[in-house]
Order: C-alpha cells, then structure tokens, then sequence
C-alpha cells in the first residue's frame, strides 16, 4: 500500500468553532470543503495520517519529524481549551521514514523537537478528521483507529522536500500502510490592506499559482514558484505542497480544488488528490525530474547573464574554495573596475535564502574589482550566521553585487524610500547598521530603520542617532 489519498488544507484557528465564536461563519466555503475532504479520508480508513505543518519544530538545514509515542494539544493559546487532539504516532513509520533518509541523504530526522505539543496547523486538520470519524461512528460505522507522524518543514530546496515526500511514499510502501497525506498550508498572507500583513501585489499572484497547481494536477508549478515572488507573498504552506507532490510522484491522481477564500487577508486553500492507478505508474508526473531538468536550465541561464561584476564574485569564491588561494584578478578585467574604488556588498543565495552577505560600507581596497572579490569570499566563508561555503554547494549558488554610492545625509523621513535608497543608522558612539534598498520582505520606512538599527545594536530612540541614505547599482 501506499499513498491513498492526499489533501491540501489551510490551518486558521478560528475556524474551530471555541477559538471564531461564530467568525468561522466568514469562511463557510472553507468550512464546507474541509468536511467533505475529511470525510473523503474517513472514507479510505488510513492506517496512517502524515502531516506535515510549517508551524511544527523547524529548522534552516533540517526536516524535523516528531519523536515518540504521541502527542496531544488544544487550541488554549487561542483561548479554547476544550477542543484538542491526542494522537498516537506511527513510530515504525517514523524510523523507516528516518532510515530511508540516511539512505537517500535527505537532511531529516527526529532530532532537535522543540515543542512536544501539536500545533494548530496539525491540531486545525484533525479537528475536521475527528468530526467525520464521529459522524461515521454515529452511523453505526466503526472506524479503525489511525496513528499519525507529524513533521516539519525546512529550508532545503524544492527538490528536497520533494524527495522527503517521495521517502514518506516508498516507506508506506515497505510497511504496508494505507497512508493518508495530509499538508497543511495557508497561502498568501498579504492579500488586504486591513489583514494582519498587509497587502502585496504578489500575494494575490501566489494564490493563483497555487490554486491552478492544485486544480490540474500539475505540481511542477509548486517547485518553479520564484522564491522572491513567495517572500513577498508571505506564503507559509508551499514546503508542504512541495512534500505532497513528492508522496504522489508519478502516480495518476484526479484533482480538485474544493474552495479558494481569502476574507481576513490571508489565502485559503482547500483540494484533495485520489490516486486513480497504481503508485509510479504515471512517467509523465514525474515532477521532481522535470524539475532538475528546468533548475539546470535555470541556473545555466542565469549563470550566462552575468556580467562581468557578479562573474568576478562568482570566479573569487570558487576559487577560493576549489583550491584555497586568492584568485588572480582575470586579465581581461574593464578598465573601469581596476580604476575606480567604491564600498560594495556580495550577497549569495542558494535556493533562494541567503547563504551570505559582507560588504563595506566606504572602499577598502585599491579597485572595485578587489573590493568585489574580497567581499565575495568573505560572504561565501565568513559571515558568522552561516557555515562557510562547500564545493558541492558552489554550483546552486545565485550572486548579487551592490556598488553603493556615497551616503548622504538625511532631514527627514519623507527623504526614504525602501525601494530606492539604501539606510545607514549609525550613533556617535561608533555603532553602525546598514541595510540595503529593495529587499524582499521589506517594504516600509519603519521596517527598514528598524532592520538597518538592530543589525547595528541601536535603539532609534536613543539620543544622537543619525540616519543616512545612499543609493546602489545592482548587478546580478
């Protein structure tokens, strides 16, 4: 046995009647479409329910899977602590899920938990599964009991979370179990002015991406998804998707998107998939191939836009790595890069998360192009929040050069822009914090100040703070 049903479900608290009192009414269509998918999966009778919850012990490097014999949890730091779930977990399950994982080199395992309690984006879904188990059992229907293995989700690329959910299929497979999938995701979190976050013009596009995933089937979509376009959208349950596209690789499914709403600000999503004919029998939904073949292709045309700024920070780190020297300056350098200074900044992202970021605020060096390359190795080996660059990694690593220009002082706050100019704060007493200008994430003067201040242990109300702008040429 394997897979045989999975469900795409959203986690709002309120919507558990103790925690909306009667706001719960607001989304009636998701209400409704979560009955029905619970009831599809009280149907089929799993042996075992998986979920997967970004709200669960995570890590950056890591997919975390919860140890033990079980685990229980209610909804009381929502104010309802009546409703709850206590669950049994899978432990075979888990350790075959863990082996295969060694097996494979997938990052996970049940190391690190951090929190025993479920959290509500597990406590929300078993909510609507207990309630279509009572309803059979008040038809006279006694379902056999289902144990469950909780995880997280992590900071590895789509393909790994692919591969995890690919790992979940294959262990079912070995143990006999009858597995039911559950992935437990909101959407955007930007899709109002007056919701919790605000609004984004990409919110709205991340919801559609999504939701055309969900209807047709076609997943390779939740792997491609531009990680900027998901930052901006504040999403929170694409990793989760990721997961479940990969417990149905290859295998034929009928789709269906039951409701999509949004009235808080925040996108709800609710689909489920049924396995039409036998696991891996489908080479056409074999989407985590599809997806090597497009990164390679990506990452190829990426590398071939460069230019000759983000090339030189590129060719500095990698050798650097490969051989332990510093690399000679190419001879075929601009001439405008060997004769002019300037502070600049290198940040590297791998899978679309830095991996890196150093730079100077004024030049250090006698030309940009040593300030480049220097900058380079120092963000790819020395930035203190991360361990130093590996040769395996250098392939999937995406470089951005910012040349800053000079800083200039500032009057007032109607002189920012986020999206134009970079900031500076900085106290008499020496300690300095920048921040660079149209980042993902960061949309607001007050954030910017914020980020740009605390990155440089200053409070903005202290006495003789100053707050300086400049502006950058970015290349990449």
């Amino acid at each position: 046995m394997s897979v045989a049903i999975a469900v795409a479900v959203p986690h709002p608290p309120l919507i558990v009647p103790g925690v909306g009192h009667g706001r719960e009414r607001e989304i009636q269509s998701t209400v409704d479409a979560y009955r029905e998918v619970a009831r599809r999966v009280a149907a089929l009778q799993p042996d075992t329910v998986v979920v997967s919850s970004p709200h669960t012990t995570t890590y950056l490097d890591y997919l975390h899977i919860a140890p033990g014999p079980g685990a229980r949890g209610t909804f009381a730091r929502f104010g309802d602590t009546t409703d709850g779930s206590h669950v049994t977990y899978d432990e075979e399950l888990v350790a075959e899920l863990c082996r295969l994982a060694r097996e494979e080199g997938i990052p996970a395992g049940t190391s690190g938990e951090r929190e025993r309690d479920l959290d509500w984006g597990v406590l929300v879904p078993l909510h609507f599964l207990q309630q279509a188990y009572d309803e059979r059992r008040a038809a006279g229907t006694e379902p056999a009991p289902y144990r469950v293995v909780r995880m997280g989700i992590s900071g590895p690329s789509p393909l790994q979370h692919y591969r995890m959910g690919q790992a979940i299929a294959r262990a079912a497979e070995r143990l006999d179990r009858r597995i039911a999938y559950v992935a437990s995701g909101d959407l955007s979190h930007k899709l109002t002015e007056d919701g919790p976050y605000g609004l984004s013009p990409d919110g709205p596009v991340f919801d559609r991406l999504t939701c055309d995933a969900f209807a047709s089937g076609n997943f390779l979509s939740l792997l491609t998804a531009d990680p900027g376009l998901c930052e901006r959208a504040a999403e929170c349950g694409l990793r989760s998707f990721q997961i479940m596209a990969g417990a149905l690789d290859r295998t034929p499914v009928s789709s269906e998107l039951l409701s999509y709403e949004g009235p808080f600000g925040v996108g709800y999503g609710v689909a489920c998939f049924l396995p039409t004919g036998p696991a891996g029998s489908d080479a056409n939904r074999a989407f985590g191939e599809k997806y090597e073949a497009w990164h390679a292709a990506d990452m190829e045309r990426r590398r071939a836009g460069e230019d000759e700024l983000v090339s030189l920070a590129r060719a500095a780190l990698e050798h650097r790595v490969r051989t332990g020297e510093r690399l000679p300056l190419p001879a075929d350098l601009p001439g405008s890069l060997l004769a002019r200074r300037a502070g600049c900044f290198v940040s590297i992202t791998k899978n679309g998360q830095l991996r890196g970021c150093i730079g100077t605020i004024a030049p250090t060096r006698s030309s940009l192009a040593q300030e480049i390359a220097a900058n380079a190795v120092s963000a790819g080996l020395h930035d203190p929040r991360f361990p130093p660059v590996a040769e395996d990694e250098l392939p999937e690593l995406v470089y951005d050069v910012d040349v800053l220009g000079e800083p200039e002082p500032v009057g007032g706050r109607e002189e920012l822009d986020p999206r134009r100019y970079g900031v500076i704060v900085s106290t008499t007493d020496g300690r300095r914090g920048l921040l660079l200008p149209d980042l993902d994430g960061v949309d607001t003067i007050d954030e910017q100040l914020r980020i740009a201040a605390r990155k440089g242990g200053i409070a903005l109300s202290e006495d003789g703070v100053a707050i300086e702008r400049f502006v950058v040429e970015r290349h990449r």
